[in-house]
Parts: structure tokens; C-alpha cells; sequence
């Protein structure tokens, strides 16, 4: 099994047949709760781990970050779907979407303490004893801190990729709104990362809207999103880089030049 990349994007069914004709292509992600864990893959994906294109699943629904011990169940449908996709590895994130039984249906923000890190270190090594693989762990965007927060971001995320053995799935994009919405100095967070134990990074767009910066995925990856890409690979280049794309599909030229962007900010081969 081959370990994500150079540049790639998250698939959707929607641009599967602008992705299937990406030339240099060899990684993707695709949201693991949309493929089912049973009978046969999705066309598009099946051709592309035919081509031997990496295709890593990426979870939305484990809720990781909850009080509650995660669903068995969830955590099966994510094995399951990665030893589908033969994936060298699986992804989610360090967040919560329900509680008390009910579902939110959005990635919500933990709370910077010691109990949060103890809660989190415990259902991810509950996903870890269910997954043939490992996996990676994504900060989420957020647009307000706890008030009760005990650690800032990079001592929070060291903690617990300490406590679990797990990698980071960093995504700038999320950089980029925090530091907006919350404060903070982007650089100065990337240098306070274990950037050696990134397995690969989101890169996705975003839009101001009343006096917040909204992490969106359906406008175009900004100036200063490529910058930090660059801020960033200046320090150590992850081994990936991904495109998220989640409606608002542009036409082909326009998702081409931001793959060609994402090529020349980080210096990894152009796929288009």
C-alpha cells in the first residue's frame, strides 16, 4: 500500500469524471460514510485503485472529540470501507457531532483542556483497536475558542498525537480561518506543530461573510491559504497535498488551475 502523495483531491461522484482524467493523479480522499461497506465500489473508485491511484477514506461521523465511547458501528463501517479501497491509512476528525443522543450534524470545536484531551485519547484508541490501518487526525475550524481552555492549539494536537501514536491531517485552509476568527499567528502555529508527523494536508477555500472568515470549500483556495502552503513546505513539505471541493463545482479550467497552484506553491509535479 502506497501512502498518499504529491497533489491530489477529495472525490466526489459529482467531479469523478474530471478527476478520472487527471493524468499525474495518484491520490484522492473520498468521505468514508458515503461509501457503502458492502457490494461493489462506486465505478469511479474502482477504476482509479485500478490505475493504482491511493484513495484514502475520510471520516465525518465518528465524533472522536464526544464524551460518549464512539460507535462500534461507525468505526466498523471506516474499517470496512478502508480495506474496500486497500487504503494505507484513514482519517478524521479532533471534533465532536453529537451528544446526549442527538446529532448535530456539524463538526463542533472541543474545548482545550486536559479532560478533552482525555476524552479524545481514549475513543481514538477505541477506533485504533477496530482499524487494520492507522489514522490520521484533522483540526477543525472553528469561530470561537472555550472559555475554559487550558492548552493552546499546539500543545492540545501534540498531546494527544502523543498519547495515541496517531499522525496529523493538516488542513491550512483551517489554519488560515482560526487564525482569522480566533486570533493567533499562522506561522507561529506552524512552527509549534510536529510537522514530521503530518501525513498530509487540506487545502480548500473559504469566504468572508459577517465579520467571520468561513472555511466553505465552494470558493477558490485564497492568496493567503496558497502562502501558508508555501510557509508551510518551506519548513518541511508533507508527503501530500489535497484539493476540497464540496459543491459549487467550477467549470474544468477553474479546478485545473487551482490543482496547478496547489503544484507550484508546494513544488510537487503538476497531475493535471
Amino acid at each position: 500500500m502506497t501512502g498518499p502523495s504529491g497533489v491530489g483531491i477529495g472525490w466526489r461522484p459529482e467531479i469523478a469524471g474530471f478527476v478520472a482524467e487527471l493524468p499525474g493523479l495518484r491520490f484522492v480522499e473520498v468521505v468514508a460514510e458515503s461509501v457503502p461497506s458492502t457490494g461493489l465500489l462506486p465505478p469511479g473508485l474502482a477504476e482509479l485503485r485500478g490505475r493504482d491511484v491511493t484513495v484514502v477514506p475520510h471520516g465525518v461521523r465518528l465524533s472522536l472529540g464526544g464524551a460518549e465511547p464512539v460507535d462500534p458501528a461507525r468505526v466498523a463501517h471506516l474499517a470496512r470501507v478502508a480495506e474496500l479501497l486497500d487504503a494505507p491509512l484513514v482519517s478524521e476528525h479532533i471534533a465532536f457531532v453529537r451528544a446526549g443522543g442527538l446529532e448535530a450534524g456539524h463538526l463542533l470545536p472541543l474545548p482545550r483542556t486536559r479532560e478533552a484531551v482525555a476524552a479524545v485519547v481514549a475513543n481514538v484508541r477505541r477506533a485504533q483497536a477496530q482499524l487494520p490501518v492507522p489514522i490520521a487526525l484533522e483540526p477543525i475550524a472553528a469561530l470561537f475558542d472555550w472559555p475554559d481552555d487550558e492548552l493552546d492549539e499546539a500543545d492540545f494536537l501534540t498531546e494527544i498525537l502523543d498519547a495515541t501514536g496517531a499522525t496529523l491531517l493538516l488542513d491550512v485552509a483551517n489554519v488560515h480561518a482560526n487564525a482569522r476568527n480566533r486570533g493567533g499567528d499562522p506561522l507561529a502555529l506552524l512552527d509549534r506543530l510536529p510537522l514530521d508527523r503530518v501525513a498530509y494536508v487540506h487545502v480548500a477555500g473559504g469566504a468572508e461573510r459577517g465579520g467571520f472568515y468561513h472555511d466553505t470549500h465552494t470558493d477558490p483556495v485564497p492568496p493567503e491559504v496558497l502562502d501558508l502552503v508555501g510557509a508551510l513546505c518551506a519548513r518541511r513539505r508533507p508527503p501530500a497535498l489535497l484539493l476540497e471541493r464540496d459543491g459549487h463545482y467550477p467549470p474544468a479550467p477553474a479546478l485545473r488551475a487551482e490543482l496547478d497552484a496547489l503544484a507550484a506553491a508546494s513544488g510537487f509535479p503538476v497531475v493535471t
